[in-house]
């Protein structure tokens, strides 16, 4: 005789390697390698540096971005500062020329072509040893270069990534992407120490300029141009470092829409990337961890976030109808309304949900650990409260978005 298998059964496993993979990142953090890094002093060292600052349309924040690089504690003559305006259409090009006075702050302006064209008009006017490339809306710490520069002593190691958090969260939605950000910091920490990161972002990450010469400069990369280079540089055999206490505050989107359309452009693009020119990078051996547990991982996560989107709303939808069909004649709404007295009868407490709790505990553990790691200021508990709540239900929308994108071929522009 056969049984229904309940829905909740299938999203076991995936709860199970949720929870793998965290205790896995928190268990990686106690590596030689991790623990290295984390020893590593501050160098003195002063190779020549120059950061690029790719603008289109930054009127509003590319003044406090270049006063952020100017503070920089670095050599004057060892660091240049190019500002490369990419066909703005606002006041970004008149703004950005208050800045020319100073020492080795260069302007380069050309037509609009993408981000990855910016970036490589800037690596092209350089001959620094080592290239940062820097948002246009992020703000860097003083002695952010001091902890970035000693990553590059291994002749092997071609970028190095900052910890980036939010610049002055405001809001529900901001708190809870500064939380996802420093649950971010850990992430890139722990993978850095066994060579699986797969991005290099933009706010802020460095780059060996003769390997990036190498490879060929930015690529499109389906409008993730970061993550296609990082993906190129492992695949070349190189290594991505990081830096955990180069802190990087970077602006983030204030309303839903934006949100999603951000995080859409990211995951179409990750997706488009991996599972197109560098699919052979999955399951590859030859590619260590990255290969063998990252990316798929990755892959599996989003098809699981989606499954437990579902479910977590066919469970609360199934309940909800329960009661109601329990109390016949109490409308559908007191499902979802607080009640003076807190009904244990109608909590549905199961395996399915202790398994949730631990899950978002040890996020909120690798939260805790990243804000220490990075010695991020300010506090946590309005992120630690909206991502509790909010990120689950939201995460879903962009990537539900994104992989439909990918799936029929549809193709969004940067701002759409």
């Amino acid at each position: 005789m056969l049984y229904a298998m309940s829905p909740e059964v299938a999203a076991y496993p995936f709860l199970f390697i949720a929870i793998f993979f965290e205790s896995f990142v928190l268990v990686t953090l106690l590596s030689r390698p991790a623990r290295a890094a984390r020893a590593r002093a501050a160098d003195a060292a002063t190779p020549s540096v120059a950061i690029i600052v790719p603008c289109w349309n930054e009127e509003k924040t590319v003044a406090a971005t270049c006063e952020s690089l100017l503070a920089l504690q670095y050599p004057k003559n060892k660091l240049e500062i190019i500002l490369v305006d990419d066909g703005s259409t606002d006041t970004t090009a008149h703004v950005m020329q208050q800045f020319v006075q100073y020492p080795g702050v260069k302007i380069i302006t050309k037509e609009n072509g993408g981000k990855h064209t910016a970036l490589n008009a800037g690596i092209a006017a350089t001959q620094a040893e080592f290239i940062g490339c820097l948002d246009a809306d992020s703000f860097v710490e003083p002695d952010a270069l001091h902890e970035i520069i000693p990553c590059f002593t291994d002749e092997k190691v071609a970028a190095v990534t900052a910890a980036m958090s939010v610049h002055q969260p405001k809001g529900i939605l901001q708190n809870m992407q500064h939380a996802e950000y420093i649950f971010g910091i850990t992430m890139r920490h722990s993978m850095s120490s066994i060579n699986g990161l797969y991005v290099t972002p933009g706010p802020f990450s460095f780059y060996r300029h003769s390997v990036i010469k190498e490879l060929g400069g930015f690529r499109y990369g389906h409008q993730t141009e970061d993550m296609e280079m990082a993906l190129r540089i492992q695949r070349a055999g190189y290594k991505i470092e990081n830096a955990v206490r180069a802190r990087v505050y970077t602006k983030t989107p204030s309303t839903l829409a934006t949100l999603i359309k951000q995080r859409t452009r990211w995951t179409s693009g990750f997706l488009r990337n991996v599972l197109g020119e560098y699919r052979g990078l999955i399951g590859n051996r030859v590619y260590g961890v990255l290969g063998v547990l990252i990316l798929p991982g990755a892959l599996l996560a989003i098809a699981s976030s989606i499954l437990l989107f579902f479910l977590a709303l066919y469970q609360f939808t199934d309940h909800a109808v329960a009661a109601v069909s329990i109390r016949a004649g109490i409308p559908l709404s007191y499902a979802f309304i607080p009640h003076g007295s807190f009904d244990w009868f109608y909590f549905p407490a199961n395996f399915f949900l202790l398994l949730g709790a631990v899950m978002l505990l040890a996020s909120l553990l690798l939260i805790t650990t990243g804000k220490r790691l990075s010695n991020t200021p300010g506090k946590l508990k309005a992120g630690f409260v909206s991502y509790l709540f909010l990120y689950g239900l939201v995460m879903p929308l962009w990537l539900l978005r994104a992989t439909s994108d990918v799936a029929f071929g549809i193709r969004r522009g940067w701002r759409y």
